[in-house]
This record gives structure tokens, C-alpha cells and sequence, in this order.
């Protein structure tokens, strides 16, 4: 039980790391046909996509993937 429960916070920080790079290659990488953001995309849509309905744009500013990131984390340090 403890490998798996091991294995999902891998998961879970894997996760938070791919928002992470998907936010910052968007600074950077702005075509969507980019093989890496198509990954990206795949694998971060999931989890971005509910919360962009939820939580508004601060401006031109998206804090979704912050907001994202965050949950991630405080669910990978509650799992003993």
C-alpha cells in the first residue's frame, strides 16, 4: 500500500510540474501546433479546464495553473 500511495504523489507532482512548464512555454512558444504544447495540453487540460470555469482572469493575467499547482501539492502532503 505504501509504494502505491508513493506512486500517486509521484503522480501528483509530475502533474504540478507539467502545469508549471505549460504556463511558462506559453510566454515563450505561442504555436498551438507544437508537438511539447500539444502534450502539455493533453495531459494539464483535465485539471485546467474546471477550474477556468471557476476562478475568473485577474486582467490579461491567468492564475489558473497557480491555483492548480497549489491544490496539487497540499494533495500530495496529505497523503501519509
Amino acid at each position: 500500500m505504501e509504494i502505491f500511495l508513493k506512486f500517486i504523489q509521484f503522480l501528483l507532482e509530475v502533474l504540478a510540474f507539467a502545469i508549471f512548464l505549460r504556463a511558462i512555454l506559453s510566454w515563450f512558444i505561442t504555436d498551438p501546433g507544437n508537438p511539447i504544447i500539444v502534450v502539455l495540453d493533453y495531459i494539464t487540460k483535465p485539471i485546467l479546464s474546471p477550474l477556468r470555469r471557476i476562478i475568473p482572469r485577474i486582467g490579461m493575467v491567468d492564475i489558473t495553473p497557480m491555483i492548480a499547482i497549489l491544490i496539487l501539492v497540499v494533495i500530495a502532503q496529505l497523503i501519509p
